[in-house]
Protein backbone atom coordinates (compact mmCIF):
# COMPACT_ATOMS: atom_id res chain seq x y z
CA UNK A 1 0.00 0.00 0.00
CA UNK A 2 1.36 3.24 -1.45
CA UNK A 3 1.44 6.40 1.01
CA UNK A 4 -2.02 8.73 0.98
CA UNK A 5 -2.63 11.15 -1.49
CA UNK A 6 -1.72 14.58 0.21
CA UNK A 7 -4.47 17.70 0.12
CA UNK A 8 -3.28 21.10 0.50
CA UNK A 9 -5.80 23.49 1.59
CA UNK A 10 -4.41 26.86 1.79
CA UNK A 11 -5.83 29.74 3.42
CA UNK A 12 -5.53 33.41 3.06
CA UNK A 13 -6.15 34.64 6.85
CA UNK A 14 -7.17 38.55 7.27
CA UNK A 15 -11.30 38.05 6.75
CA UNK A 16 -11.06 34.88 5.39
CA UNK A 17 -10.62 33.07 8.62
CA UNK A 18 -10.73 36.47 11.47
CA UNK A 19 -13.11 38.83 10.53
CA UNK A 20 -11.00 41.91 10.36
CA UNK A 21 -7.63 42.59 9.68
CA UNK A 22 -5.39 40.78 12.59
CA UNK A 23 -3.98 44.53 13.31
CA UNK A 24 -7.15 46.14 14.10
CA UNK A 25 -8.18 43.97 16.98
CA UNK A 26 -5.74 45.44 19.83
CA UNK A 27 -2.72 46.77 17.97
CA UNK A 28 -4.36 49.58 16.20
CA UNK A 29 -6.53 50.71 19.36
CA UNK A 30 -3.69 50.64 21.61
CA UNK A 31 -2.16 53.75 19.30
CA UNK A 32 -5.24 55.87 20.07
CA UNK A 33 -6.07 56.40 16.84
CA UNK A 34 -9.18 54.92 14.70
CA UNK A 35 -8.71 51.65 12.72
CA UNK A 36 -9.72 53.85 9.37
CA UNK A 37 -7.13 56.71 10.60
CA UNK A 38 -4.32 54.23 10.33
CA UNK A 39 -4.79 52.68 7.34
CA UNK A 40 -5.50 56.08 5.61
CA UNK A 41 -2.25 57.11 6.48
CA UNK A 42 -0.21 53.97 5.76
CA UNK A 43 -2.14 54.32 2.12
CA UNK A 44 -1.38 58.31 1.67
CA UNK A 45 2.26 57.69 3.10
CA UNK A 46 3.13 55.03 0.67
CA UNK A 47 1.08 56.29 -2.25
CA UNK A 48 3.50 59.80 -1.99
CA UNK A 49 6.74 57.63 -1.56
CA UNK A 50 6.04 55.49 -4.21
CA UNK A 51 6.23 52.05 -1.45
CA UNK A 52 5.06 48.94 -1.32
CA UNK A 53 1.87 48.87 0.72
CA UNK A 54 2.93 45.72 3.04
CA UNK A 55 6.50 47.62 3.76
CA UNK A 56 4.36 50.42 4.73
CA UNK A 57 2.30 49.21 6.71
CA UNK A 58 5.00 47.58 8.98
CA UNK A 59 6.99 50.62 8.75
CA UNK A 60 3.73 52.90 10.07
CA UNK A 61 3.55 50.26 13.03
CA UNK A 62 6.68 50.47 14.03
CA UNK A 63 7.01 54.11 13.75
CA UNK A 64 3.43 54.58 15.98
CA UNK A 65 4.37 52.09 18.45
CA UNK A 66 7.45 54.01 19.37
CA UNK A 67 6.02 57.08 19.32
CA UNK A 68 3.49 55.93 22.53
CA UNK A 69 6.37 53.66 24.01
CA UNK A 70 4.33 50.51 22.85
CA UNK A 71 6.49 47.15 22.77
CA UNK A 72 7.53 46.06 19.94
CA UNK A 73 9.16 43.37 20.59
CA UNK A 74 8.30 39.88 18.80
CA UNK A 75 6.71 38.22 22.43
CA UNK A 76 4.71 41.18 22.66
CA UNK A 77 2.97 40.88 18.72
CA UNK A 78 2.64 37.21 19.56
CA UNK A 79 0.30 38.11 22.52
CA UNK A 80 -1.98 40.11 20.14
CA UNK A 81 -2.98 36.59 18.38
CA UNK A 82 -5.06 35.44 21.15
CA UNK A 83 -7.59 38.11 20.72
CA UNK A 84 -8.26 37.34 16.81
CA UNK A 85 -12.05 37.00 16.32
CA UNK A 86 -12.75 33.74 13.89
CA UNK A 87 -15.66 33.56 11.46
CA UNK A 88 -17.98 30.84 12.80
CA UNK A 89 -16.68 27.01 12.53
CA UNK A 90 -12.62 28.41 12.23
CA UNK A 91 -11.80 26.36 15.49
CA UNK A 92 -13.31 22.84 14.78
CA UNK A 93 -13.02 23.02 11.14
CA UNK A 94 -9.45 21.49 10.50
CA UNK A 95 -9.92 18.26 12.49
CA UNK A 96 -12.63 17.81 10.78
CA UNK A 97 -10.94 17.95 7.39
CA UNK A 98 -8.59 15.99 8.74
CA UNK A 99 -11.00 13.24 9.85
CA UNK A 100 -12.83 13.51 6.26
CA UNK A 101 -9.75 12.80 4.82
CA UNK A 102 -8.98 10.26 6.48
CA UNK A 103 -12.48 8.74 5.97
CA UNK A 104 -11.45 9.09 1.98
CA UNK A 105 -8.10 8.13 2.21
CA UNK A 106 -6.35 10.95 1.56
CA UNK A 107 -3.97 13.15 3.84
CA UNK A 108 -5.06 16.72 4.59
CA UNK A 109 -2.73 19.53 5.03
CA UNK A 110 -3.36 22.71 6.39
CA UNK A 111 -0.98 26.21 5.00
CA UNK A 112 -1.58 29.79 5.22
CA UNK A 113 -0.46 32.13 2.71
CA UNK A 114 -0.83 35.60 4.19
CA UNK A 115 -0.18 39.47 4.42
CA UNK A 116 -1.03 39.78 7.62
CA UNK A 117 1.63 39.03 10.26
CA UNK A 118 3.51 35.61 11.24
CA UNK A 119 4.22 37.14 14.88
CA UNK A 120 0.44 37.60 15.30
CA UNK A 121 -0.31 34.32 13.69
CA UNK A 122 1.69 32.49 15.34
CA UNK A 123 0.12 33.68 18.91
CA UNK A 124 -3.32 32.71 17.39
CA UNK A 125 -5.62 29.20 18.92
CA UNK A 126 -5.21 27.85 15.50
CA UNK A 127 -2.00 28.36 14.44
CA UNK A 128 -1.05 24.86 15.33
CA UNK A 129 -3.17 23.18 13.13
CA UNK A 130 -1.34 24.65 10.13
CA UNK A 131 1.49 22.73 8.92
CA UNK A 132 3.73 25.78 7.61
CA UNK A 133 2.53 29.65 7.60
CA UNK A 134 3.61 32.13 5.12
CA UNK A 135 3.17 36.06 6.17
CA UNK A 136 5.03 39.00 6.82
CA UNK A 137 7.76 39.02 9.39
CA UNK A 138 9.90 41.60 11.53
CA UNK A 139 13.06 41.20 11.94
CA UNK A 140 14.67 41.63 15.53
CA UNK A 141 17.59 42.83 17.19
CA UNK A 142 20.09 41.31 19.79
CA UNK A 143 17.37 42.80 22.65
CA UNK A 144 13.91 41.60 20.84
CA UNK A 145 13.36 45.25 19.35
CA UNK A 146 11.42 44.88 15.72
CA UNK A 147 14.04 46.76 13.50
CA UNK A 148 13.13 45.87 10.17
CA UNK A 149 10.74 43.87 7.66
CA UNK A 150 12.49 40.37 7.64
CA UNK A 151 9.74 39.07 5.18
CA UNK A 152 6.87 40.62 3.08
CA UNK A 153 3.75 38.66 1.33
CA UNK A 154 2.26 40.44 -0.98
CA UNK A 155 -0.36 39.25 -3.67
CA UNK A 156 2.16 38.27 -6.07
CA UNK A 157 5.09 37.31 -4.20
CA UNK A 158 1.96 34.90 -2.70
CA UNK A 159 1.87 32.47 -5.67
CA UNK A 160 5.89 31.47 -4.48
CA UNK A 161 4.45 29.49 -2.05
CA UNK A 162 2.18 27.51 -4.04
CA UNK A 163 5.58 26.03 -5.35
CA UNK A 164 6.82 25.56 -2.36
CA UNK A 165 3.93 23.74 -1.59
CA UNK A 166 3.79 21.64 -4.96
CA UNK A 167 7.42 20.98 -4.57
CA UNK A 168 7.68 20.12 -0.59
CA UNK A 169 10.26 22.61 -0.62
CA UNK A 170 8.83 24.76 2.21
CA UNK A 171 12.18 26.27 3.43
CA UNK A 172 11.57 30.42 2.64
CA UNK A 173 15.40 30.82 2.79
CA UNK A 174 16.11 28.19 0.26
CA UNK A 175 15.60 29.52 -3.36
CA UNK A 176 17.81 26.54 -5.21
CA UNK A 177 15.84 23.76 -4.16
CA UNK A 178 12.64 25.94 -5.31
CA UNK A 179 14.04 26.41 -8.66
CA UNK A 180 15.28 23.06 -9.33
CA UNK A 181 13.25 21.17 -11.65
CA UNK A 182 10.82 18.60 -10.74
CA UNK A 183 8.89 16.71 -12.89
CA UNK A 184 5.04 17.11 -12.10
CA UNK A 185 4.53 13.50 -11.49
CA UNK A 186 7.14 13.86 -9.12
CA UNK A 187 6.34 16.70 -7.21
CA UNK A 188 5.01 15.79 -3.16
CA UNK A 189 1.36 17.80 -3.62
CA UNK A 190 0.07 18.28 -7.12
CA UNK A 191 -1.86 21.18 -8.26
CA UNK A 192 -4.33 19.49 -8.79
CA UNK A 193 -5.00 18.53 -5.11
CA UNK A 194 -4.78 21.94 -3.95
CA UNK A 195 -7.59 23.69 -2.56
CA UNK A 196 -7.26 27.72 -1.99
CA UNK A 197 -9.46 29.85 0.16
CA UNK A 198 -9.72 33.67 -0.36
CA UNK A 199 -11.49 36.70 -0.07
CA UNK A 200 -10.25 39.68 -1.87
CA UNK A 201 -8.64 41.05 -4.92
CA UNK A 202 -5.09 40.28 -2.95
CA UNK A 203 -5.76 36.77 -3.64
CA UNK A 204 -6.66 36.82 -7.20
CA UNK A 205 -2.86 35.30 -8.69
CA UNK A 206 -2.95 32.38 -5.96
CA UNK A 207 -7.05 31.70 -7.19
CA UNK A 208 -6.35 31.69 -10.74
CA UNK A 209 -2.80 30.12 -10.80
CA UNK A 210 -4.85 27.13 -8.46
CA UNK A 211 -7.59 27.26 -10.52
CA UNK A 212 -5.82 27.22 -14.22
CA UNK A 213 -3.82 24.35 -12.41
CA UNK A 214 -6.40 22.24 -12.11
CA UNK A 215 -6.73 22.77 -8.57
CA UNK A 216 -9.99 24.68 -6.68
CA UNK A 217 -10.15 28.25 -5.94
CA UNK A 218 -13.04 29.42 -3.62
CA UNK A 219 -13.81 33.21 -2.63
CA UNK A 220 -15.47 33.78 0.82
CA UNK A 221 -17.35 36.84 1.75
CA UNK A 222 -19.40 38.24 4.69
CA UNK A 223 -23.16 37.81 4.51
CA UNK A 224 -24.75 40.51 2.68
CA UNK A 225 -21.12 41.70 0.94
CA UNK A 226 -20.13 39.48 -1.87
CA UNK A 227 -19.66 42.23 -4.54
CA UNK A 228 -15.96 41.47 -4.56
CA UNK A 229 -16.43 37.81 -4.44
CA UNK A 230 -19.26 37.54 -7.80
CA UNK A 231 -16.67 39.52 -9.46
CA UNK A 232 -14.30 36.90 -9.21
CA UNK A 233 -16.31 34.40 -9.79
CA UNK A 234 -18.10 36.14 -12.94
CA UNK A 235 -14.12 37.14 -14.24
CA UNK A 236 -13.50 33.25 -13.76
CA UNK A 237 -10.41 33.54 -11.70
CA UNK A 238 -12.35 31.47 -9.08
CA UNK A 239 -14.61 27.75 -8.92
CA UNK A 240 -16.63 28.59 -6.01
CA UNK A 241 -18.02 31.77 -3.91
CA UNK A 242 -19.45 31.32 -0.37
CA UNK A 243 -20.49 33.01 2.63
CA UNK A 244 -17.10 32.58 5.12
CA UNK A 245 -19.16 30.37 7.47
CA UNK A 246 -16.83 27.31 8.37
CA UNK A 247 -19.60 25.44 10.62
CA UNK A 248 -20.75 21.97 9.81
CA UNK A 249 -23.01 21.64 7.40
CA UNK A 250 -23.15 24.86 5.49
CA UNK A 251 -22.02 25.77 2.14
CA UNK A 252 -18.41 25.67 2.34
CA UNK A 253 -18.49 23.07 4.68
CA UNK A 254 -20.17 21.19 1.68
CA UNK A 255 -18.31 22.11 -1.45
CA UNK A 256 -14.43 21.58 0.28
CA UNK A 257 -15.75 17.94 1.16
CA UNK A 258 -17.26 17.35 -2.24
CA UNK A 259 -13.80 19.04 -3.79
CA UNK A 260 -11.55 16.31 -1.43
CA UNK A 261 -14.68 13.40 -2.74
CA UNK A 262 -13.31 14.63 -6.05
CA UNK A 263 -9.63 14.84 -5.37
CA UNK A 264 -9.65 11.45 -4.06
CA UNK A 265 -11.11 9.74 -6.78
CA UNK A 266 -8.94 11.00 -9.72
CA UNK A 267 -5.91 10.39 -7.54
CA UNK A 268 -7.42 6.43 -7.20
CA UNK A 269 -7.67 6.54 -11.02
CA UNK A 270 -4.29 8.64 -11.55
CA UNK A 271 -2.59 5.59 -9.75
CA UNK A 272 -4.55 3.07 -11.83
CA UNK A 273 -3.36 4.53 -14.95
CA UNK A 274 0.31 4.96 -13.83
CA UNK A 275 0.59 1.37 -12.82
CA UNK A 276 -0.71 0.40 -16.07
CA UNK A 277 1.07 2.27 -18.39
CA UNK A 278 4.20 1.49 -16.58
CA UNK A 279 3.73 -2.27 -16.71
CA UNK A 280 3.06 -1.68 -20.60
CA UNK A 281 6.28 0.39 -21.19
CA UNK A 282 8.19 -2.27 -19.16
Amino acid sequence: MGKKPVIALMYDFDKTLCTNDMQNYTFIPSLGISTDDFWGEVNTFSKQNNMDGLLCYMYMMLKKAGARDIPIRREDFVKLGSKIEYFSGVEDWFDRMNRYGEERGVQIEHYVISSGLQEIIEGSTIYKNFKKTYACEFLYDINGVAVWPKNVVNFTTKTQFLFRINKGELNISDDKKLNTYIPMEERRIPFRNMIYIGDGMTDVPCMKLVKQSGGQSIAVFRRKSKTTASKLLLEDRVNFITEANYSEGKELDIIVKTIIDKMAVVDTLTEIHRKHKKSVES
